[in-house]
This record gives structure tokens, C-alpha cells and sequence, in this order.
């Protein structure tokens, strides 16, 4: 009676072909990975940046902090940086010369790094 089993070149052969498939999918399935935490965050400055003007035209004046936003109920949170994965990395901009300079006029980005267009992220 012959023995069952793999013989160790036929292991091989499946172990190359897997080997092959990973190098194709991998580097597809990273660069997909990073296109979406940039639509997220280019989405979640958008978001902040309309909260931003809603509360300028309702109350007169640009927001001291993000929370603020909050504790309005401009934003039910205020949303992860998707690239650093934190809340308290955003970069806040005072508004131009004239205004209130501890107001909050424009938010970016405080990742280091560029997008996947070569833009720096701190520019978004």
C-alpha cells in the first residue's frame, strides 16, 4: 500500500504560486488602503470646515476651540485624523488679520507626510 501525503516539491510549487499571488495583492490592497484614509480625511475637514462657517453665520463670530463645536452641536464629535488616528492633531488657523486671533478659522491637517499626489498633508 503507497502512502498518502505531499511530496515536498509539490509543497514547493504551492508555496511559490501563494508567494506570487501575495506580491500582486499586497501592494494593491496598501495602496487602496491609503487612498481611503485620504477621502476620509479630505470628508472630515470638509465636514469641520462647514461646521465651522454654519457657526461663523449663526453666531457672528468664528469658534474659540473644536470643542466648542461640539458643545454647540455643530458636530456630534469631533472626527479622528484618519492618518494619525487621533482627535487632538488637527492644525487650527486663526482667522485673517483683523479678526479674533484665538478663533478658529480653518482647520487642516496635523499629519506629517504627503497625500498620494505628492500635496503634503498639512496643506489640505
Amino acid at each position: 500500500m503507497r502512502a498518502r501525503g505531499f511530496t515536498l516539491i509539490e509543497l514547493l510549487v504551492v508555496m511559490t504560486i501563494l508567494a506570487l499571488l501575495l506580491t500582486i495583492a499586497v501592494p494593491r490592497y496598501l495602496a487602496h488602503v491609503d487612498r481611503s484614509r485620504e477621502a476620509v480625511l479630505r470628508h472630515n475637514l470638509t465636514l469641520m470646515r462647514d461646521a465651522i462657517d454654519k457657526h461663523h453665520a449663526d453666531k457672528g463670530r468664528y469658534p474659540d476651540s473644536l470643542g466648542e463645536l461640539v458643545t454647540q452641536r455643530y458636530l456630534r464629535a469631533i472626527p479622528a485624523d484618519p492618518v494619525t488616528g487621533r482627535e487632538d492633531t488637527w492644525a487650527v488657523l486663526p482667522p485673517p488679520p483683523g479678526g479674533d486671533p484665538g478663533a478658529i478659522y480653518d482647520v487642516r491637517s496635523g499629519a506629517e507626510g504627503n497625500g498620494v499626489d505628492g500635496t503634503p498633508y498639512g496643506n489640505w
